[in-house]
Order: structure tokens, then sequence, then C-alpha cells
């Protein structure tokens, strides 16, 4: 191996250890708790070397966002994978998606509630923003009814697991219902 691939090497395995502890310390305590000063003591490099990786907080939000991103898109695949029939598809990728949302808070406000300085819905967007919608678009495009197209129908029942997600944490939807609202959206939405 030349030195230039193990110092290669080593800047890749630094920013992964800013990511995971940036991650680690959001799921803890917040994103609020996460700054460069925090992280650095926390990695064991000081400030400069954080900065040389990541121009900011903004940065490593992003970063965050896209490992999630990744994250998500193979846990709806698997999901999807496993459920046999349209029906049955649509409500494990909800489900799935729901619980990811509830198992990740920090890694999901990291992809939808904070600003990660990422594009989304553009033609600049970052591949994992994109395979993750396609996650969603290939289980969902089946169900989407004829002359709707599928990634537009995709986006209206995103918008309601997120819709769903996002109050079921902010404790403004009873608890308990959470089966019965998934049902529902699959009944009438995807109308399976």
């Amino acid at each position: 191996m030349s030195v230039q691939e193990r110092k290669e090497r080593e800047r890749a395995g630094r920013e992964r250890l800013i990511v995971a502890t940036a991650r680690e310390l959001a799921e803890q305590q917040g994103w609020d708790a996460v700054t460069t000063r925090l992280l650095a003591e926390r990695i064991e490099y000081s400030q400069p070397v954080l900065y040389s990786h990541f121009r900011g907080k903004r940065e490593i939000i992003g970063a965050v966002a896209l490992e999630g991103a990744a994250e998500m898109a193979a846990t709806l695949r698997a999901a999807a994978s496993a459920a046999d029939g349209p029906r049955a598809r649509v409500t494990t990728l909800a489900r799935a998606y729901l619980d990811f949302a509830e198992r990740n808070p920090a890694v999901y406000d990291a992809m939808f509630q904070l600003d990660g300085g990422l594009a989304f819905a553009k033609e600049d967007t970052p591949e994992p923003l994109k395979d993750a919608f396609a996650a969603l678009v290939e289980s969902l495009g089946e169900v989407a009814g004829d002359g709707v197209h599928p990634a537009l129908f995709t986006e209206v029942f995103w918008a309601a697991l997120h819709g769903l997600a996002t109050l079921t944490r902010a404790g403004r939807l009873p608890p308990g219902d959470s089966e019965r609202r998934v049902d529902l959206l699959v009944d009438r939405l995807a109308m399976v």
C-alpha cells in the first residue's frame, strides 16, 4: 500500500468516526448537544482536524442524513421483499418507515428536519437520497392507480408517513393507534 493510499484510508476512517460520534451524541442528547468542540474532544482530535473533514455542523448533519438515507433504503427494501402481495408490501413498507423514524430520531431529524445542506428533489440530489425515495417508489408505484404517476403518488404517501412519524414523535397523536393509522392509510390512499 502506498503512503497516499494509507493517508486516504486514515482520512476516511476519521470521517466515519466523526459521523458516528455525531450520530451517537445526537441520539443520546439531541442535535443541540452536537458541537464541533465536543466532537473534537470525543474523537480525540483537534477542531482543525475536524474542520479539515467538515466545514461545520451543517455538513456533519448532511453526512449523517446521507448515511441514514442509505440505511432507510436498505430497511425499506428488506421489509418490502419479505411481504407477499401489494397490500402486504405497502403495509410492511409503511410500518418499516415509521419504525425507522422511531428507532432513529436524530438520524430522521438530520434527514428531514434539519439543514444538512442537501438538495432534495433536484438534479444534484445526492444518490443516497434518490435511492431512499426509489425504495419507496418500488413498492408504492405498483399501487398508484391508473393514470397516476408513481413518483407523484409516492410523494403523497411519503408525506403522509412523514406526518405520522413527526406527529407521533411530538406526542400530538394519541398513543396506541399506530397500526390502525397505517391500515387506514393503506386502505384509503393506496386502496389495496
